[in-house]
């Protein structure tokens, strides 16, 4: 109700859409205590619901298509659900137990272990269920042994190729398994199957939608995304000894990280569907997730584990937003030149603000700035110009020619002595000392294109939190105008993650990557998505483009180049819109970062669902 008052405000107040989104944007952080912790909950939680009927409610036709398709299966994995169980309330261990048997796909068996239940239903209700369904087996533990213990007695009854991970509380839809036999016959290879997930609270009714990532290195290792549903092939968990004692509250996480050890991400898969209903009751981390504040600590100690056991030197400690986590790995020694690029024209207050940061508040020690002067006429700018010519860390370059981001970029990187190139706006301003440590620490990692890094507006909110592809047919900003002390949609604004690209504001990449996939394009796209086709070329070439918050600046954005406000502007930005939508097609519409579940309407990412999502359909007869 609420919510819906709010928009209807939105929609009829006459202030400028960038105001109007600033202004929401803040409304709701204040608003966020008293509405509720759910990142998904503000704008969404009544729109889900209508969501949920809409496009995750089966049909009985789609029930029925289901059964025959399952019957047409030339591969039918059998399922081992692995649940412990140790004095669940008797409503809520029903419903677990039921979500299994009312599976549509009927190659499973349920794996049960009662940690030695002090409350007497227990032991009733288990016998009543393998009294009557004979893939029900269970284990009565003598001693309670904790999450761990119990997982791995109910891990000793599993016979199936795969296991599939559910607490005793929780709840499966009824065509989850039939979707991951699916994805395992499509992907014979799949170690490692995961799904989206949502919360469902003791009356049963679903919220806060966590719709993730496809495979996401560096965001596991920031937080276990992965979660629910998750499903692993048996022998993978045999071979890395099942669950561990003293890891109890995050033993998913530490067998997730021992298990992607021991395979490769093109093994690991995501079903982009909501297959697991987390119940969210007293106590529980889904409720609050600083209720179990040991299950962080031990989280922590499994990404320290997982890194150990690969010979890294990486050090892990707690993140901004609970249950998130940074990781850090030594600088290459020597540190590794890196040569800033700052295109310019005229402006010299906001060239000064920027210079001035770089050189005032970087920590990091090896770095040269070169200015590429694009034909600046004012007698202040060519006088500071003059000055930086004689700063032992500045060059100047001058660049006489109209306007051309993408050709005065790749003039400066040929010109450029460092490893590394860092292209940087004349018009952003650092705040984070650490800033190029941190995007020098990443991109010095293998497999990684381009580094990206947080931008505030100077009011606050963000700027830039890495690109989404697909939005407004092109790409866009994500979490934009969000405000910047927020952790995000399931904490991606606090967390290091691979992005569907980043920004040219403020991107690192080897120089020799860089020339290697041909730089900008300054044929095509002389001013806007240089940046996104330039990453886009990355990815195609095999590498990743990652986004950290811990490096931070303020964008003052376009205060020098200005807004497409002309005709000649609004024709050429169509123009670069046509180019890269020719280019690279389809590649636009399947970000593996973003959901297909999530719009590509708004930058919002958190609060805006597709309608109708991105996703295949199911079978229908």
């Amino acid at each position: 109700m609420l919510g819906a008052w709010l928009r209807r405000i939105y929609r009829a107040v006459p202030l400028p859409l960038e105001k109007k989104r600033r202004i929401k944007a803040l409304v709701f952080s204040a608003l966020r205590p008293i509405l509720g912790r759910g990142e998904g909950r503000l704008f969404s939680s009544g729109r889900y619901t209508d969501w949920v009927k809409q496009y995750d409610t089966l049909t009985e036709s789609e029930r029925s298509a289901i059964r025959a398709d399952i019957a047409r299966m030339g591969f039918t994995p059998r399922i081992s659900v692995v649940m412990p169980v140790y004095n669940t309330p008797e409503v809520f261990l029903r419903r677990a137990i039921d979500s299994v048997i009312n599976q549509l796909y009927p190659h499973w068996e349920l794996c049960i272990a009662d940690d030695a239940s002090p409350e007497p239903h227990i032991h009733r209700v288990l016998e009543e269920y393998t009294a009557r369904e004979s893939r029900i087996r269970v284990i009565y533990r003598e001693e309670n042994g904790h999450i761990s213990a119990a997982s791995n007695s109910a891990l000793v009854l599993a016979t199936g190729e795969f296991v599939a991970l559910l607490d005793h509380d929780d709840e499966l839809p009824s065509h989850a398994l039939y979707l991951v036999a699916k994805e395992i016959e499509a992907h014979p290879d799949a170690d490692i199957v995961y799904s989206d997930e949502d919360k469902i609270d003791e009356a049963g009714n679903r919220y806060d939608p966590h719709f993730k990532s496809d495979v996401n290195p560096e965001l596991l290792y920031s937080q276990n995304y992965i979660s629910h549903l998750g499903v692993y092939r048996r022998s993978l968990v045999e071979t890395v000894g099942g669950f561990r004692a003293g890891y109890e509250g995050s033993q998913d996480y530490d067998l997730l990280l021992r298990c992607y050890a021991r395979t490769q991400p093109a093994c690991v898969h995501h079903i982009p569907r909501v297959l697991y209903h987390w119940r969210a009751v007293s106590g529980s981390t889904a409720r609050a997730v600083d209720e179990k504040s040991y299950a962080a600590e031990a989280a922590r100690s499994a990404l320290e584990d997982y890194f150990h056991s690969l010979g890294e030197d990486a050090e892990v400690t707690h993140g901004p937003v609970p249950t998130t986590y940074r990781v850090r790995f030594p600088l290459p020694r020597p540190q590794p030149l890196v040569s800033i690029i700052i295109p310019t024209r005229n402006g010299v207050q906001l060239l000064c603000t920027c210079v001035s940061s770089v050189l005032e508040k970087t920590h990091y020690e090896a770095y040269e700035i070169i200015i590429v002067d694009n034909q600046s006429d004012e007698p202040a700018t060519l006088a500071y110009l003059g000055e930086l010519r004689a700063h032992p860390r500045c060059r100047v370059l001058r660049y006489d020619a109209p306007f051309n981001f993408s050709a005065i970029n790749n003039c400066a990187v040929r010109e450029a002595r460092g490893e590394f190139v860092l292209l940087l706006n004349n018009d952003t301003e650092v705040i984070s000392p650490e800033w190029l440590e941190e995007l020098v620490m990443w991109g010095s990692r293998e497999g990684i294109g381009a580094v990206g890094c947080k931008l505030f507006y100077p009011d606050g909110t963000i700027q830039h939190a890495g690109v989404i592809l697909g939005i407004g047919g092109v790409a866009g900003h994500c979490h934009k105008y969000c405000p910047g002390d927020l952790p995000g949609y399931f904490g991606r604004m606090a967390t290091v993650h691979e992005a569907g690209g980043n920004t040219a504001a403020c991107l690192l990449v080897r120089r020799n990557t860089y020339l290697s996939v041909g730089g900008l394009d300054e044929e095509n796209l002389r001013v806007a998505f240089n940046d996104v086709d330039f990453c886009l070329k990355l990815r195609q070439a095999g590498l990743r483009n990652l986004w950290t918050p811990y490096a931070v600046l303020y964008h003052h954005e376009s205060k020098t180049r200005g807004y497409e406000d002309t005709p000649d502007k609004q024709a050429r930005f169509q123009a670069e819109i046509e180019f890269m939508q020719g280019r690279w097609g389809d590649a636009l519409l399947h970000d593996p970062a973003y959901s297909p579940n999530l719009t590509l309407e708004r930058e919002d990412f958190s609060f805006s669902l597709a309608w109708p999502p991105r996703v295949p359909p199911l079978p229908v007869q």
